[in-house]
């Protein structure tokens, strides 16, 4: 047997394990990236139908004549906000997160005080149609939960994948960065806070 080919053998071989490994690294990368923008794709149709149900809430509410406006209006400028907020899937920085979480915690917000202040308007808590949507609202907010949850279970094995040594040498050259959490909205704890007027209530009575 030639000599030469023992080196020869052993550099294919080594060539052949490196791509083996920048292959495995790629694909499986890919993989999982594409699993995030398919959670990405049910976080963005949960909160579509949040602001799909909104609108169909706000027609209601306003045919309570004497309703505060300043508490619709409200609701009205958060939603438009948040529909102004995009972001792309395939490259979501913890800053573009960031901003979809706040704009789509202003909604959170804005519609937790108008349902808390219809509790002083007895004919809007026995609408029927609104009663419905409230409930519809109430499983769509879980819907949201649930897809903000499994966006977060693709997140965290393909960051791990491409952080992690040696495949953290490849990931960036070709192209894979870290993707960002959701994070929990700031003062999301915390209970809504509305002054009731309760003068004004007891003139409607």
């Amino acid at each position: 047997m030639r000599k030469w080919l023992i080196p020869v053998g052993i550099i294919v071989v080594i060539v052949f394990a490196l791509y083996s490994w920048a292959k495995g690294v790629n694909n499986t990368a890919v993989t999982m990236s594409e699993g995030i923008k398919e959670a990405w794709g049910n976080v963005e149709t949960s909160y579509q139908r949040r602001n799909d149900l909104i609108g169909n809430l706000v027609k209601t509410v306003q045919g309570a004549a004497d309703f505060e406006k300043g508490t619709l209006t409200a609701v009205i400028e958060a939603r438009a906000k948040a529909t102004q907020v995009t972001i792309d899937p395939s490259n979501i920085t913890p800053e573009q997160l960031a901003q979809f979480n706040q704009a789509q915690g202003g909604v959170t917000s804005a519609l937790s005080r108008l349902l808390v202040t219809v509790e002083q308007y007895p004919n809007l808590k026995a609408n029927e149609n609104f009663l419905k949507l409230q409930d519809e609202l109430a499983s769509t907010e879980n819907q949201i939960l649930t897809a903000r949850t499994r966006f977060n279970e693709q997140v965290k094995p393909y960051n791990t994948h491409i952080k992690t040594f040696p495949n953290s040498l490849l990931a960036g050259m070709f192209g894979f960065t870290e993707k960002a959490y959701f994070d929990a909205v700031a003062g999301a704890e915390k209970p809504v806070d509305v002054q009731f007027d309760f003068n004004k209530t007891e003139e409607k009575k």
